[in-house]
């Protein structure tokens, strides 16, 4: 009877202590995260980046290093801070700032309700990227590898500068040698994005220079 005793004792004592700990462990803020619908969508900055943010309040970053994830984040960090619902003065639009004319040829005419819609905007920026390789696929494969300008040519620099500055450009910087440098309304340069963008595994987007969202 006594050992019936401790036994039910102990194990009394085992479920408060583990109703005690679940009931203080800190509960996960989700207003840190952007969500849409049953869909998970995230920024992530590179480790440097991260380390110059303001640290008032705990934040959740991932490091996804150089995957195509990371590829993929750290230019939606870079153009928006992760911003999905932004339009900048010059009219460009989320996340990733799209300009109207890149949304129109890969099929898409709202602009108002794509700065609304997440899931799109990360869609689109795939499906962009994918036509923009499929028309700069003699660049990638003869220029991969040497130096432009004093810049080290990788796929995906290839591939960030087109989203800055458009296809013809990034031809005309690679023809030149590097001397046509493109830069944006906001002075940022195609030679910036081709060495900040470098060297991420971009390999999984497919060459579609006719891709539509």
């Amino acid at each position: 009877m006594k050992n019936n005793l401790f036994i039910i004792s102990l194990l009394l004592v085992v479920v408060l202590g583990m109703t005690m700990s679940f009931s203080f462990k800190e509960k996960v803020d989700f207003s840190k995260y952007r969500m849409n619908d049953s869909e998970l969508c995230y920024n992530v900055p590179t480790e440097v980046e991260a380390e110059m943010l303001p640290l008032s309040e705990p934040s959740y970053y991932l490091f996804t290093g150089k995957s195509l994830v990371g590829f993929k984040e750290a230019i939606g960090f870079k153009e928006s801070r992760g911003n999905y619902s932004t339009v900048n003065k010059f009219g460009y639009l989320g996340k990733y700032q799209f300009g109207k004319s890149a949304l129109k040829a890969i099929g898409i005419y709202d602009y108002s309700d794509f700065v609304k819609d997440s899931y799109l905007q990360e869609k689109a920026f795939c499906t962009l990227a994918s036509r923009n390789k499929g028309r700069l696929e003699y660049y990638i494969k003869n220029y991969s590898g040497k130096y432009v300008g004093g810049v080290k040519i990788t796929e995906s620099g290839i591939l960030a500068a087109a989203h800055l500055g458009g296809v013809g450009n990034v031809k005309k910087y690679l023809r030149s040698g590097g001397a046509n440098v493109f830069r944006d309304a906001f002075g940022t340069s195609i030679r910036y994005y081709l060495k900040k963008f470098s060297g991420y595994d971009t390999s999984y987007i497919v060459a579609d220079k006719k891709a539509k969202v």
